[in-house]
């Protein structure tokens, strides 16, 4: 099982319309092209035998790996110390064209000696469509191109490689000072051929990669007490959001599982509309307008797709607005450490989740804070919406969480409905637009008293998970949060009370008890990374923040070495699930956002 490094040795590069992983050890072991969610071309996390990797590393064993971003941007450096020498490899993505999808893309592997003499060894041995499709080799000089159904590889390396099978190895000797590169690029299969790269063009590519993510940091306005980890949060959420369509991905991986051997392994290359909305409010928090204001017009044009379907709007969608995620297993993968079956598609995607309304209105309540104002045609839409909601948000659905043991009538739904037509109601008014208030107010208040009476549990004195049911659901984190409660109201005091006692780890959070809750799925999960940080954020809004920040701090350490998380915690401190995932690095940046303010509120009022 060494085969497989922890799930948190990983760094993650991209160009905004894909991504890949690089390990601490300089192997790419995860890369698809030309999306995010396109077949992959490495997948050596999912079969160390068939998925392919593309390794650049020292050839020495022995040697000590560090792994870091360069401040501030999206480049990874992975240097390998031995006694002969120090060496350093450079990987990065040239960001693509943000308006148009592209079938070509590029990953840059640089190679430099800082110190002494390092011999790198190479091996590139893409296999393509997840180990399905074979491959031919058309070596050439100073690299080779591998062709597949659809698709082109072109390796282009400053020194020589040689054939190893279907595959390419090679080696090159470095002294203090001196460079080389190998460029990857995908393409379609009748593309032309990269331009020949050199030392001085990749370097120049290098500071200008540099550039471009520097600059959008300093683009950021938050200048709060945990700068270096809300920035790194920043800019993994812009490398998970396909540029063309500014529709953020769940994460980048498909696969990874939530436990090690068992069968919780999804396919996560997908756009969720509550994800996507739930990143508005954290984007506009740091001043990433244009970003916020993408995503919300990427949620208007699926309400618009949607409109006069039988449900309103899906629960997810592909990056460019495709709803057809049909989810099939994968036999000639083993899974991540034996984790099988490995998914792809996602079935989930034909689940109700009425919370979706909710969010999706939420998103664009907050954008109209910053000025985004839709047109007439876009308010329409959601205005029918709306309408068609108010006679349907009383049903069972299957929940924020996906379970596959049947429906509920999930508390954590109702609320977001309720959040839904509370949103509604303040566009209508603040925009002054057409819209039948008064069945949006009934509907409104109906899921208020509703969820007042059944979804309260007064022998947990808590809500709970769903009517008549006495577990408890850390969705519910958000109830202060979208003002269905105050912060401070004695319900939901004693809600957080409850929560601490039989949801909460050491400071960290699960999302409920699969053992109390059956989920339809076999096994069990870590803590919840993005519950932990929805706890911060309502312990900071309660005014316990001695414990929110202590809480805070504690989960900063469960980060891998360079700021990521994917989406869970395992029993041992272990990351567990896809990575990284964007929902886990939203939530940090509005928990830090939060509680940053709470506590600049209790200081000035200590020194007033």
């Amino acid at each position: 099982m060494d085969r497989y490094p922890p799930i948190a040795e990983h760094g993650l590069v991209g160009d905004l319309h894909t991504a890949a992983l690089v390990s601490s050890r300089g192997v790419v072991d995860w890369f698809a092209a030309p999306r995010f969610d396109s077949p992959s071309i490495f997948a050596a996390l999912l079969d160390h035998e068939h998925g392919g990797c593309f390794r650049l590393a020292s050839d020495d064993p022995a040697s000590t790996c560090r792994q870091l971003y360069y401040p501030d941007s999206a480049v990874l450096v992975t240097r390998f110390m031995a006694p002969d020498g120090v060496g350093e490899v450079l990987d990065w993505m040239p960001p693509g064209p943000a308006g148009t999808p592209t079938d070509r893309h590029t990953l840059v592997r640089a190679m430099r000696t800082v110190r002494g003499t390092v011999r790198f060894a190479l091996e590139c041995r893409p296999r393509f469509d997840y180990g399905r499709a074979a491959h031919a080799l058309e070596p050439r000089p100073g690299g080779a191109v591998f062709r597949a159904p659809g698709i082109a590889a072109h390796l282009r390396t400053g020194f020589p490689v040689a054939r190893d099978g279907r595959d390419v190895v090679g080696d090159v000797v470095l002294n203090v000072g001196e460079s080389a590169y190998a460029v990857f690029t995908v393409c379609a299969a009748d593309g032309p051929a990269p331009p020949e790269p050199t030392v001085d063009s990749v370097t120049e590519q290098l500071w200008e990669t540099v550039d471009f993510w520097q600059r959008w940091v300093r683009g950021s306005r938050y200048r709060g007490r945990w700068t270096d980890m809300v920035n790194r949060s920043a800019i993994t959420l812009k490398l998970l959001t396909y540029a063309p369509s500014g529709a953020p991905v769940a994460a980048a991986t498909m696969g990874l599982p939530e436990q090690v051997g068992g069968e919780r392994n999804w396919d996560y290359r997908y756009t969720w509309v509550r994800d996507g909305a739930l990143s508005v409010r954290a984007l506009l928090d740091l001043g990433f307008a244009d970003e916020a204001i993408a995503f919300t017009h990427w949620i208007t044009d699926r309400l618009r797709q949607e409109d006069g379907g039988e449900e309103p709007l899906r629960i997810m969608y592909r990056v460019d607005g495709e709803p057809l995620l049909t989810e099939e297993t994968l036999p000639r993968l083993e899974g991540y450490r034996g984790s099988y079956p490995v998914r792809l598609g996602n079935a989930a995607a034909d689940q109700l989740q009425l919370d979706i309304y909710g969010e999706a209105l939420y998103a664009l309540s907050e954008c109209h804070e910053v000025g985004l104002q839709a047109g007439y045609g876009g308010w329409q839409v959601v205005a029918r919406t709306l309408d068609r909601l108010v006679d349907r948000w009383d049903r069972p659905d299957e929940g924020i969480w996906e379970t596959r043991g049947g429906r509920q009538d999930f508390t954590y739904s109702r609320v977001m409905c309720w959040a839904a037509f509370d949103r509604g109601l303040r566009l209508a008014s603040e925009l002054s637009r057409p819209a039948d208030t008064v069945r949006w107010t009934g509907a409104r208040d109906a899921i208020l008293e509703q969820v007042m009476e059944r979804g309260w549990n007064e022998s947990e004195r808590a809500f709970a998970q769903y009517y008549g049911s006495g577990v408890l659901d850390a969705s519910l984190l958000l109830m202060p949060r979208v003002g269905f409660l105050a912060p401070k109201d004695p319900s939901w005091l004693a809600t957080l009370d409850a929560m601490d006692r039989t949801l909460v780890s050491d400071s960290l959070v699960y999302r409920y008890d699969p053992a109390a809750s059956p989920d339809g799925l076999r096994g069990c999960e870590g803590t919840f990374s993005l519950c932990t940080f929805l706890y911060v954020d309502a312990l900071a809004r309660a005014g316990r923040l001695s414990k929110a920040r202590y809480t805070f701090e504690k989960m900063l350490t469960y980060a891998n070495h360079v700021g990521l998380f994917a989406e869970e915690i395992g029993p041992s401190g272990e990351q567990l699930g896809n990575f990284p995932q964007a929902l886990t690095h939203l939530s940090l940046i509005t928990a830090a956002r939060t509680l940053d303010e709470a506590l600049d509120v209790a200081h000035s009022r200590h020194h007033g």
